[in-house]
C-alpha cells in the first residue's frame, strides 16, 4: 500500500508539474520535456498575431497565440517568448504583463524577469493574450514564438510569428530558420531486421548472443555500420514501451548520448537525447536524426535512422569516431512517457569506435562486482552454512579418537565453516555499497534484510566466543540460543537470495535459476531428513541389520561401522550434489 501511494503521489507531482505552467526549464529549447515525444510533423493549427508591427523602445504590443476557426482545435498548454529576429537561439528579450492572469502566468527566461507566458493548468484554451513591453536594449527586429500543446504527447514547438521592428528599421528579408527537435518524418520498415553481416559489413550487440531478431522475438539487437560520413543504425528488442541505447565514455549511467524508440499507440517515436546523471534523459532540440524509419510487430519494437559522425557545436551528440561503452535499454511507456527501465542495461564488454571497423560485441547486463556479491553469498549460504549445520548435527560423535588442531573434528569443521561463511558475507556485504557510491535511492527490501543478516552474522559467532564450558548449567541455554540464533538467520538468508534473485542488476528471475535455486535447498533438506531419521533408528534397513547381528544392542562394533559409513556416505552425496548445483549456478551468474 504504501509502495502504491509513493508511485501515485509522484505520477501526480509529474503531472502537476507540467500543467502548472512551471515550466522554465524550457525556457532555451521551447521543449516541454515530456519524454519520449518529439514536435508534431504536422503544419501547426495555431497562430500568433500582433496589433502593430512596429515599436520603439518602451512601447506595448498585444500579442494574441489563438487557435483559428474553422478547425479551433483547444490547446491544453503553451510557452510564448520574443526573440531576437536575427539571432533565434538567443535569449527572450523584453517583458510581458497579463491580459486574464487566471490562465496565463509570467515566467523568468534567461537573465529578465517576466520574459514568456505560459498556461496555469491544464484547462484548454482556444485564445491567449499578453502584451510584450519593448527593453530600451531591444534588437532592431523581434519574432515570437510559441510551444503549444494540444494534449500531453501532441505538441509543436517554436511555432514562428510575427517580426516585428524598430521604427525606422527594415524588417529582415531572410532569417534564420526556427530550430526544432523533430527528426525527418519517419517512414515504416517493410521487414525485420536481420543478424547476416554482423562482424563483416556491421557492428552488432545481441542479447541472446548470436540472436537474429529476424526469426528470435526474444532478440535485443543493435546494429550500426559505418556509411561515408554518417553511420546507420538499427535498433531492435521486444519490450511494451521503448527500446533505446546510449553512448558512454564509462560504465555509469550518466552524461550519455542516449537515441529513444518510444511506442505511443500505433505508432514509434524516434528521438536523441541527452541523460545527466542517473536521471530521466531529455530530449534534444536538434533535429540531428535523418533516414528516420520504424516497425511495430508482435511486440517487438524496431527502429533504424542515420546520424552524422560529427555534430558541430552539440556537446551532447559526441562524434561517432571515438570509443565508447555501449547501452542497450528497455521498458515501459504509457502514451508515450517512458518509465525507468525493466532490467539493468545490456553493457559492452569493452568500448567500440561506432565508426570503426565491423565486429560481433559481447556485453553483460550485470555488473562484475555485483556478480561476485551474488556468487559469495550463494557460497557461502547455501553450501557452507548447510554444511556446516549438518556436520554439528549429526557428526559430533564420529572420529572419537582423533583431533584436528587439538579440538574435535566436528567442532574444527564447523567452526571453520562458518568462519568462511562470516569472512565471504563480509567481503559480499561490502560490494554493493563499492558499486553505489553509498545506500542506494531504490533499496528496497533485499538491501533491508541483507543488513539484518549481516548484523547477525557478526553476533552469532560473537556470542560463540563466550559460551559456557562444557557441563555448566547455562550451557544448555547457549546451545539453544546458538541453534535457534542460527537457525533464524539461515532462514533470513534464504529469503534475501530469493529477493536478490530479483534486483535488476542480477536478474535471476528466471525458471532455471529459481529451479536450482530451489534444488539446493531440497537436496539439503533431503540430506538432512535421512540423516535425522537414522539418528532416530527409523529406518528399516537398521532393524533388519540388527536382525542380522542377532539381536545384539547397538553397541556392536559392525553395526557402529555401518551407522558411520552410512551417514559418510550421505554426507559425500549430499556434499557432491551441493556443489554440483552451485557451479551451474555459478555458471549462469556469470552468463548474465
Amino acid at each position: 500500500m504504501t509502495v502504491l501511494l509513493v508511485f501515485v503521489a509522484a505520477c501526480w507531482m509529474t503531472v502537476a508539474g507540467y500543467s502548472s505552467g512551471k515550466v522554465t526549464v524550457s525556457c532555451e529549447s521551447m521543449l516541454p520535456k515530456h519524454g519520449g515525444h518529439v514536435p508534431s510533423p504536422t503544419p501547426s493549427p495555431y497562430e500568433i498575431i500582433v496589433d502593430k508591427i512596429n515599436f520603439n523602445p518602451g512601447d506595448q504590443i498585444k500579442v494574441t497565440l489563438s487557435a483559428p476557426a474553422p478547425l479551433a482545435t483547444p490547446f491544453k498548454g503553451f510557452l510564448i517568448e520574443a526573440r531576437d529576429a536575427a539571432n533565434l537561439n538567443s535569449d527572450a528579450v523584453g517583458t510581458f504583463t497579463l491580459v486574464n492572469p487566471s490562465v496565463s502566468q509570467l515566467l523568468n527566461c534567461g537573465p529578465t524577469q517576466g520574459s514568456a507566458v505560459s498556461h496555469t493548468s491544464a484547462d484548454t484554451q482556444v485564445e491567449i493574450q499578453a502584451i510584450w513591453i519593448a527593453p530600451q536594449d531591444a534588437p532592431h527586429s523581434v519574432q515570437f514564438l510559441a510551444t503549444v500543446l494540444e494534449d500531453y504527447s501532441v505538441y509543436w514547438a517554436q511555432i514562428p510569428g510575427p517580426i516585428v521592428s524598430q521604427s525606422g528599421v527594415a524588417p529582415p528579408s531572410q532569417l534564420p530558420a526556427t530550430t526544432s527537435a523533430g527528426t525527418t518524418t519517419p517512414s515504416k520498415l517493410l521487414e525485420p531486421f536481420s543478424s547476416e553481416g554482423c562482424g563483416r559489413n556491421m557492428s552488432c550487440l545481441r542479447d541472446p548472443v548470436g540472436c537474429d531478431p529476424g526469426s528470435d522475438p526474444r532478440c535485443f539487437f543493435l546494429s550500426f555500420t559505418h556509411m561515408g560520413q554518417t553511420v546507420q543504425f538499427q535498433l531492435s528488442g521486444p519490450a511494451e514501451g521503448y527500446v533505446s541505447f546510449a553512448l558512454s565514455f564509462d560504465k555509469w549511467m550518466g552524461n550519455d548520448d542516449v537515441y529513444l524508440c518510444v511506442r505511443n499507440g500505433d505508432l514509434v517515436e524516434i528521438s536523441p537525447a541527452y541523460a545527466e546523471g542517473r536521471t530521466h534523459p531529455e530530449l534534444e532540440p536538434e533535429g540531428v536524426l535523418t533516414d528516420v524509419a520504424w516497425r511495430l510487430s508482435d511486440g517487438i519494437i524496431q527502429c533504424s535512422f542515420r546520424r552524422n559522425i560529427h555534430i558541430p557545436n552539440n556537446q551532447n551528440r559526441f562524434n561517432l569516431d571515438e570509443r565508447f561503452y555501449i547501452f542497450l535499454a528497455h521498458g515501459t511507456a504509457d502514451f508515450g512517457v517512458i518509465h525507468r527501465h525493466n532490467r539493468q542495461p545490456l553493457i559492452s564488454t569493452k568500448e567500440k569506435v561506432i565508426s570503426g571497423m565491423p565486429e560481433n560485441l559481447s556485453g553483460s547486463r550485470s555488473p562484475l562486482i555485483i556478480k561476485f556479491h551474488g556468487a559469495l553469498m550463494f557460497i557461502a549460504w547455501v553450501t557452507l552454512v548447510s554444511t556446516g549445520i549438518i556436520v554439528a548435527r549429526f557428526f559430533k560423535l564420529e572420529w572419537p579418537n582423533t583431533t584436528l588442531f587439538g579440538q574435535k573434528v566436528w567442532f574444527q569443521v564447523h567452526r571453520g565453516l562458518m568462519s568462511l561463511t562470516v569472512l565471504l558475507t563480509c567481503i559480499s556485504f561490502t560490494l554493493p555499497f563499492i558499486y553505489r557510491w553509498g545506500w542506494s535511492k531504490r533499496a528496497g527490501a533485499h538491501a533491508c534484510l541483507g543488513c539484518v543478516v549481516m548484523v547477525f552474522t557478526i553476533l552469532q559467532p560473537l556470542g560463540a566466543v563466550f559460551r559456557p564450558h562444557q557441563g555448566s548449567p547455562r550451557r544448555h541455554i547457549f546451545n539453544w540460543l546458538h541453534f535457534g540464533g542460527g537457525t533464524i538467520i539461515q532462514i533470513m538468508a534464504v529469503a534475501a537470495v530469493f529477493l536478490g534473485m530479483q534486483q535488476q542488476a542480477l536478474l535471476l528471475e528466471t525458471p532455471l535459476c529459481m529451479g536450482i535455486t530451489v534444488g539446493i535447498l531440497c537436496w539439503g533438506a533431503m540430506a538432512a531428513l535421512l540423516l535425522e531419521l537414522h539418528e532416530r533408528r527409523l529406518l528399516k534397513w537398521v532393524d533388519k541389520l540388527r536382525e542380522d547381528e542377532g539381536g545384539v544392542p547397538f553397541a556392536s562394533a559392525s553395526v557402529q561401522l555401518q551407522d558411520v559409513l552410512f551417514k559418510k556416505v550421505v554426507l559425500a552425496v549430499y556434499i557432491s550434489g551441493n556443489l554440483a548445483f552451485l557451479i551451474t549456478l555459478l555458471y549462469l551468474i556469470s552468463s548474465v
